[in-house]
């Protein structure tokens, strides 16, 4: 298995993924902001609940949809609801400040009403099943600005292990030469401890019911700096890990 990832991943940066349409997307507007959908490869889809709050999501799941050719889901607005920074969470029925303790989440009529939105975009732009959803995140806490952390949900141990190495090398292809780009550790749930383990989205929101989930946080210097690099390697990370977790779907 090593072998074969790492012949993939040799390869990878020449890898053209089929690539999505961005003049097909289409958006809806919402009292609290807007979400944009593109459909894609069926059962596959990409989401940036947070594409205002978590800065460059919006860029980085649109780019990432674009070149594995998925489906997408984008939600901007949604938050600055007060003067505390509030927003809706969207991918679960709460509102809270970012950076607040699940725990403390509030839900609300108002935030269930915008959870169920995006639910219903998901499942069309998945356009039956849903065989695997990503979501990404954003952070700026000091202490994850090194690394890439992704929560999972249907993984088992050992395809998280298979998927750490295919990140990882997948990771040094594309950083081969490009010595100002932070070469990001990797972890990946359930095989390694996270801080970020979408706990919330998992109990009462969209990650627990969709499946195979990967749930990507990515630290502020890869979103802000160097997000054509990222953006590319993800890509290539996604269209491979798609074959390992749903290797029955064309």
């Amino acid at each position: 298995m090593l072998v074969s990832l790492a012949l993939v991943a040799q390869g990878c940066a020449g890898v053209t993924a089929p690539s999505g349409d961005p003049a097909a997307a289409t958006t809806v507007q919402h009292p609290r902001g807007i979400f944009t959908l593109q459909r894609g490869r069926p059962g596959f889809v990409i989401g940036a609940p947070h594409g205002t709050s978590d800065s460059h999501t919006d860029l980085i799941g649109t780019e990432l949809a674009r070149r594995t050719g998925w489906s997408l889901v984008v939600a901007t607005g949604f938050s600055h609801l007060d003067a505390d920074g509030r927003r809706f969470n969207v991918n679960r029925p709460s509102e809270s400040v970012p950076g607040m303790p699940a725990r403390l989440e509030a839900e609300s009529e108002e935030a269930r009403a915008v959870h169920e939105a995006y639910r219903r975009h998901v499942a069309e732009t998945a356009q039956g099943a849903l065989a695997l959803y990503v979501e990404v995140h954003g952070n700026g806490r000091r202490e994850s600005a090194g690394r890439i952390e992704i929560a999972t949900v249907g993984v088992t141990r050992e395809e998280a292990r298979k998927l750490k190495t295919l990140l990882e090398l997948v990771r040094d292809a594309h950083l081969r030469g490009r010595d100002g780009v932070p070469r990001l550790a990797v972890l990946l749930e359930p095989l390694d401890p996270l801080h970020y383990t979408a706990s919330a989205a998992k109990r009462a929101g969209l990650l627990g019911v969709a499946g195979r989930t990967l749930h990507i946080e990515l630290p502020s210097v890869v979103r802000a700096t160097h997000r054509d690099v990222y953006s590319a390697l993800l890509a290539d990370f996604l269209s491979e890990a798609a074959a390992l977790l749903a290797p029955a779907l064309p």
